[in-house]
């Protein structure tokens, strides 16, 4: 990978390779760290991040549930994405704000300074290339989402995503593009780092954030762009062997935007390829982009 020159740390613009903690710091060794992940898209009015300010108020939230003391205010971390895309000469990027334990003491509970960053990079589809054309195919993991009431699956934190790991990459190890999870109750909960859609009638239904899964960003989009549209939404409790019952299946999120499954654990989805609900999300999506999906909701802040 070939890395951008200029990264936002601990209040200033810094080269790259400037950009250092000390292995000892507190988030290595327990993953005290919170993050969101943000997309810049290239619009015909200039590259513009998309819903920005919703993202990083989440940030501070899950710093807030892990008792994270923010060193620096909610404008300071909004200016330094648009800084690093700016110094970076990025138009369609990914960005990265990130608030983690540094150095300090040793134990779990212990007091440690809070180091904040904000990087950006190109990305294109998460999953490969063609695939939010032509879809992937999905497995349903062996591993289990957290149970209620011990890791809050609502903040956007590090540690957190050593369930994602386990998923995605039990997923790759047996030749599909992605892994989705069951909840504790062995219901239906989220993909590997995405929220899963449904399709039953022309309607979308998806798992509820009881479902121990993080409430995604893209997912408000897509619930509030559909229903704008006319396009019933059902938020429910959904079973496993729903996902081989559906007409269409899609999975959602900043990485992976909106990605269609045409199958899972070898079994075809629908017609085994994107359907029309699917493919009416994506042109509502990226239509926000291109100006054919009006911006009603102020979700575009321009770099």
């Amino acid at each position: 990978m070939q890395y951008p020159e200029w990264i936002w740390h601990n209040g200033a613009i810094k080269r790259w390779e400037e950009a250092t903690t000390h292995v000892m710091a507190h988030a290595l060794h327990y993953g005290s760290s919170v993050f969101e992940g943000i997309r810049s898209y290239d619009t015909p009015s200039g590259p513009a991040i998309f819903r920005l300010i919703d993202h990083n108020t989440r940030m501070y939230a899950s710093a807030r549930i892990y008792d994270m003391q923010m060193p620096y205010g909610l404008d300071v971390i909004n200016a330094a994405c648009r800084e690093v895309i700016r110094r970076n000469g990025l138009t369609q990027a990914y960005l990265r704000p990130f608030a983690f334990r540094g150095l300090g003491g040793f134990g779990l509970s212990a007091d440690t300074p809070v180091e904040m960053s904000v990087a950006s990079w190109f990305m294109g589809p998460y999953l490969g290339p063609g695939v939010l054309e032509t879809g992937i195919d999905a497995c349903v993991s062996s591993w289990q989402r957290c149970a209620p009431n011990t890791i809050p699956s609502g903040a956007k934190a590090g540690g957190n995503y050593l369930s994602g790991q386990l998923i995605a990459r039990e997923a790759r190890r047996l030749g599909f593009g992605e892994g989705i999870a069951l909840a504790s109750t062995g219901l239906l909960s989220e993909g590997a780092g995405e929220n899963l859609f449904l399709v039953f009638d022309g309607a979308l239904h998806t798992t509820p954030v009881s479902a121990a899964l993080l409430n995604g960003i893209t997912r408000h989009t897509i619930i509030t762009l559909a229903r704008e549209a006319g396009i019933d939404v059902v938020e429910r409790d959904l079973p496993r062997e729903y996902l081989y019952l559906c007409d269409e299946l899609f999975m959602c999120g900043t990485a992976a935007e909106i990605t269609p499954i045409r199958s899972v654990d070898g079994r075809q989805v629908g017609a085994g390829k994107p359907g029309p609900v699917t493919r009416r999300m994506q042109e509502l999506f990226f239509g926000l982009f291109d100006g054919s999906t009006p911006d009603r909701h102020g979700w575009l802040e321009y770099v």
